[in-house]
């Protein structure tokens, strides 16, 4: 990043194609959707090269751009929640519209093609497993995806959401148990091990 702020764009491809992978995994949990996931890479890269010359090496370079990322996300976010305020309000209510679980429940089944005798497999049950993530409010998502697969310690993910280790701690232990109580019945009806809940 220090190439990167002398203007070496051979530098900047570097960064992009180490971090490229990892953004686009932390962006199909965070974002709002699977489809933007590479355009919000994108944004996220450009807000990187825009604020190159402020850059200042401090905490690891991934904990900063995990910052950034964690923004542009919740930008993100919001402005695809406010599109969908003003498509709902359009939208006629009907009397069997699905609850959250029952959603949650149609979605991965529907995405994985069980059949209901069926154990999930492999995909399918990264899709169960996926579809259970995607109901975590944004924090806890993020902090997951920050623990689990980019392997960042409580201090890095606190440097990186702004909060103290005790909030991210904190953090986690919800979204576990909310993992654990979402997960539950596809445990208990054998769709899932125990393991995958973990």
């Amino acid at each position: 990043m220090l190439r990167v702020k002398e203007d070496d764009v051979n530098a900047f491809t570097d960064l992009m194609r180490k971090y490229q992978p990892r953004l686009i995994r932390l962006m199909h949990t965070l974002g709002p959707r699977h489809d933007l996931a590479e355009d919000l890479m994108q944004e996220t890269f450009m807000r990187v090269y825009r604020a190159r010359k402020s850059y200042v090496p401090g905490a690891k370079f991934s904990t900063w751009l995990f910052t950034i990322a964690g923004n542009v996300a919740r930008n993100a976010n919001r402005s695809v929640g406010r599109r969908q305020e003003v498509n709902e309000v359009d939208a006629p209510k009907t009397p069997d519209t699905p609850s959250g679980a029952q959603l949650l429940a149609s979605k991965a089944i529907d995405a994985s093609g069980l059949m209901p005798n069926r154990l999930a497999e492999g995909v399918e049950r990264a899709e169960l497993v996926r579809a259970a993530v995607s109901t975590l409010g944004e924090r806890q998502r993020m902090a997951l995806m920050l623990s689990r697969f980019e392997n960042m310690s409580y201090i890095e993910i606190a440097e990186a959401m702004g909060l103290t280790t005790k909030a991210v701690k904190s953090l986690l232990s919800r979204a576990r148990v909310n993992l654990r109580e979402i997960l539950e019945p596809y445990v208990d009806s054998g769709l899932l091990k125990q393991e995958d809940d973990q």
